[in-house]
């Protein structure tokens, strides 16, 4: 694919290509199908990807900033060592800020508002019955959204954007038993929020949040007892 001096590589930006370079290779790293000490291959990421060769390295170069990647002198970016506790704190951190957020929203979301995400709950309720990961996700993304703009607090929820980029929310679905923990935690947090009992809906958030953490943890460090057996 070709690429000249403007911004633009098949109708996006390079930064919004780059992103992806970057949302994809840290979700293989998280997932576990790119293990610590792996080299990447720039060249077959581009591939994947349909794009061409600098926003792979951009998007690389973005990732050894996050701590994912390192670069190593004449020889390519090698994936950063990471292991399954640092999966846990990244899901500490998102606890104590989904759970701050969704203590405010608690005191600002009206009974329209409540009945809203109950529908999208039940919505989603039904998708992990029926193993449509997919919606599930999509739902999941949905019912979180909407906690965090009622809650009214835009730096605290830039925050968690931040630190929610560092999970790999595509993968979710695919992860054993988080359609189901998802659904189950969701009436938790509904139940404290229309009681309007603030500090009940801080810790059933934080309760998910962890639950979610732990679950990708475990699945990382499967991931990574299959590859190193497979060596």
């Amino acid at each position: 694919m070709s690429e000249d001096s403007g911004a633009v590589e098949g109708g996006f930006s390079r930064r919004q290509l780059s992103d992806e370079v970057a949302r994809y290779v840290r979700e293989l790293i998280m997932s576990g199908h790119l293990q610590s000490g792996d080299f990447i291959r720039q060249e077959r990421i581009a591939e994947e990807l349909e794009l061409s060769a600098t926003p792979v390295r951009e998007g690389l170069l973005s990732l050894k900033g996050e701590g994912f990647v390192q670069l190593k002198p004449r020889r390519g970016f090698v994936v950063a060592p990471l292991s399954a506790s640092d999966v846990r704190d990244l899901f500490t951190a998102q606890a104590l800020l989904a759970g701050e957020l969704v203590g405010r929203a608690a005191a600002r979301m009206g009974a329209a508002d409540l009945r809203e995400l109950n529908d999208v709950h039940e919505a989603l309720r039904k998708a992990a019955a029926a193993g449509d990961g997919e919606r599930v996700e999509s739902l999941n993304h949905d019912f979180h959204r909407r906690i965090n703009l009622a809650a009214d607090a835009p730096r605290l929820a830039w925050m968690l954007s931040i630190s929610a980029k560092f999970a790999p929310r595509r993968f979710f679905a695919s992860i054993p038993g988080w359609s189901e923990a998802s659904a189950q935690d969701h009436a938790a947090i509904i139940k404290a929020m229309t009681e309007r009992d603030d500090d009940a809906a801080r810790a059933a958030m934080t309760r998910h949040m962890e639950n979610a953490g732990e679950l990708l943890a475990a699945n990382f460090e499967s991931a990574q007892a299959i590859a190193r057996a497979a060596e």
